[in-house]
């Protein structure tokens, strides 16, 4: 089991499998990239296949999320998740994605054993959507939404975030459009994720905003904390059901207190918290040939010195030093 001293239980594991990605979203990275990992201090398959094993059966983890970086540019990605899918006990199994490559990978995805996929999607504009990714690739994310709907990785859950200028005024269309394809939109609150540390408390676009905005159309009933549980998502029925929306909101209304994450970076370490400034080094371990109960113990210690809050709620946070993409959202 891991716990904390504040008797949180982790059971959902989010896993990077790789730092790199094909967007250069505005509010995540800067226009040239990032100093990409180098392929030695990357997990090796079999090592992230192994660290999962690990805690699926010695941890308590029944949920493992792949992230990246963006996790379809990993080549052995359908091989891992099958792998995953033959542990028992047989965890549940998503993505997180910029949806480019599930038009091709859904289906093999599907077939490994991936039981659903949220997809990045901030924009209903292909004009809006080249501005924030600095890239010409919305026609692809559209087609692969549709993939992963067909494929039966479902829910298909959309990911969006709102920039003041850009696409703030898109929430109405984009849940109309969402509910129209069978997709479950989620909001989420712009975050300090940038490594050009770009990011700026005042002026973001809160969860009040999105709702203010989605209720000049829609009719928004809250399904209330007892159906939330551990959720970071607040959740409300679209005009009566069956269709849903949610807000993440992690800057104004943080859910620390009921948190049952935990993280592995792209390079082996283990993060308490998204926004953490410690990190607990498993490669080293899994290299040096050490067993799988002092890999967990490790483990196990990391967890139990998780802090109370991630500090978003605190207006002087300071963004961490180290790149987001291979800590994985």
């Amino acid at each position: 089991m891991l716990i904390d001293t504040y008797d949180r239980v982790a059971t959902d594991l989010r896993v990077s499998l790789t730092d790199k990605c094909n967007l250069r979203c505005t509010y995540c990275m800067p226009e040239e990239g990032l100093q990409w990992l180098g392929k030695r201090e990357l997990l090796s398959d079999d090592e992230i296949v192994r660290l999962i094993r690990i805690a699926v059966t010695s941890l308590g983890i029944t949920e493992v999320r792949f992230t990246g970086g963006e996790p379809l540019l990993r080549p052995g990605l359908v091989s891992i998740v099958e792998q995953c899918a033959a542990l028992t006990p047989r965890p549940r199994m998503s993505l997180t994605t910029n949806g480019i490559g599930l038009k091709r990978t859904a289906t093999a995805l599907k077939a490994a054993g991936l039981d659903r996929v949220n997809v990045s999607l901030d924009t209903l504009r292909p004009d809006v959507f080249k501005t924030l990714t600095r890239r010409d690739r919305h026609r692809d994310v559209l087609d692969g939404l549709e993939a992963a709907h067909e494929a039966g990785l479902t829910p298909v859950k959309v990911n969006s975030v709102l920039m003041p200028g850009l696409n703030d005024d898109e929430a109405p269309e984009l849940l109309a459009w969402a509910v129209a394809h069978d997709y479950e939109l989620r909001f989420i609150e712009q975050m300090p994720l940038d490594a050009q540390h770009g990011w700026k408390r005042d002026g973001m676009i809160t969860a009040g905003d999105i709702l203010a905005s989605l209720r000049t159309r829609f009719t928004l009933t809250p399904e209330g904390d007892a159906s939330r549980g551990s959720a970071p998502a607040e959740r409300w029925t679209v005009d009566g059901g069956p269709h849903r929306v949610g807000v993440i909101a992690s800057v104004t209304r943080p859910f620390c207190r009921a948190c049952d994450r935990t993280r592995l970076t792209a390079d082996g370490q283990v993060r308490t918290c998204l926004f953490a400034r410690e990190e607990t080094d498993l490669r080293g371990a899994l290299r040096g040939d050490a067993p799988d109960e002092e890999i967990a113990q490790l483990w196990r210690t990391a967890m139990w010195g998780k802090k109370a809050g991630s500090g978003l709620d605190d207006p002087s946070f300071l963004q961490p030093d180290r790149p987001m993409s291979a800590i994985g959202g």
